[in-house]
């Protein structure tokens, strides 16, 4: 009897003894398996992350300054790429990309990474445009023909646009230049992120044949004024064209046209000086 009971008693115990083993085992195999891909997932790029594309718009790139990336040497129109010096800043917080020369992040500035070559700084296409006229209005040595030409014939007056434009405003806005206090070299002075909307050279008012050339003894503000405060495209106004009589404080062409200043008024015995041809119509 006593017998019997140890061999029971054994018999138990082995298969404890393998049940754990079993399990034991089992612990470990699967560990083993949700580890391992854990580690290939943090070599890997997140799922989504085109590191082929910068974007200043991303979470992480919208909150750094500009010059942080852009440092201005010099007064050349055209930015240059940064990480000139060691691929600083970038390495900063893209080290683990750097360390491999076959990462795709090396083609957003490299055409061929193992030369080095680097592709020409891109079209400014994400980037809007502020500029307040009634600030630099202000300034005694700022005025309308500092940043407008004639164009067109003396039509149109030119708008500063792409890259060339920084000629005009690096008079001022020279690297670490300070305005009350501030940083007026940065980018951010004037760009914001936003889609890029170039500003027209024309009017409605070129339609019936007004010349700025012709106009010389006309100072800009006696038919444009500045309004402060408003969209880029609102700042500046213009007379009311096609139209003689303007709405009530606006300006048309009969502002000065008016029998007494010039020819005009309602003697439309002269209207053939402005308009010309057969079949002109408004």
């Amino acid at each position: 009897m006593q017998r019997m009971r140890k061999l029971q008693l054994a018999l138990i115990g082995a298969v404890i003894v393998v049940t754990l083993g079993y399990a034991l085992r089992s612990g470990i195999t699967t560990a083993a398996t949700t580890t391992e891909p854990k580690q290939q997932q943090q070599s890997q790029p997140p799922e989504g992350l085109d590191y082929t594309k910068f974007l200043h718009s991303s979470r992480n790139h919208a909150r750094l300054p500009c010059l942080l990336c852009h440092r201005r040497e010099s007064n050349s129109p055209r930015p240059q790429l940064p990480g000139k010096s060691g691929h600083v800043p970038c390495t900063g917080c893209h080290a683990q990309q750097f360390s491999n020369s076959d990462s795709p992040i090396c083609t957003i500035c490299h055409t061929d990474v193992k030369s080095g070559a680097v592709k020409p700084f891109p079209r400014l296409k994400s980037f809007s445009m502020k500029f307040d006229h009634a600030r630099h209005v202000k300034m005694q040595d700022v005025s309308c023909a500092t940043c407008h030409r004639s164009a067109r014939g003396g039509v149109a007056l030119s708008i500063p646009d792409g890259f060339n434009a920084h000629v005009t405003c690096y008079r001022c806005h020279t690297p670490r230049a300070q305005s009350q206090g501030r940083d007026i070299s940065s980018c951010s002075t004037c760009h914001q992120l936003g889609s890029y909307r170039r500003t027209p050279e024309f009017a409605q008012a070129f339609r019936v044949g007004f010349n700025h050339a012709k106009h010389q003894k006309v100072t800009c503000n006696e038919c444009h004024q500045v309004m402060a405060g408003m969209p880029p495209q609102r700042q500046v106004t213009s007379p009311q064209p096609l139209n003689h009589h303007a709405r009530p404080r606006a300006q048309s062409c009969m502002s000065c046209h008016d029998g007494k200043r010039a020819f005009g008024g309602d003697d439309f015995s002269v209207c053939k000086r402005c308009h010309t041809g057969p079949t002109w119509r408004f």
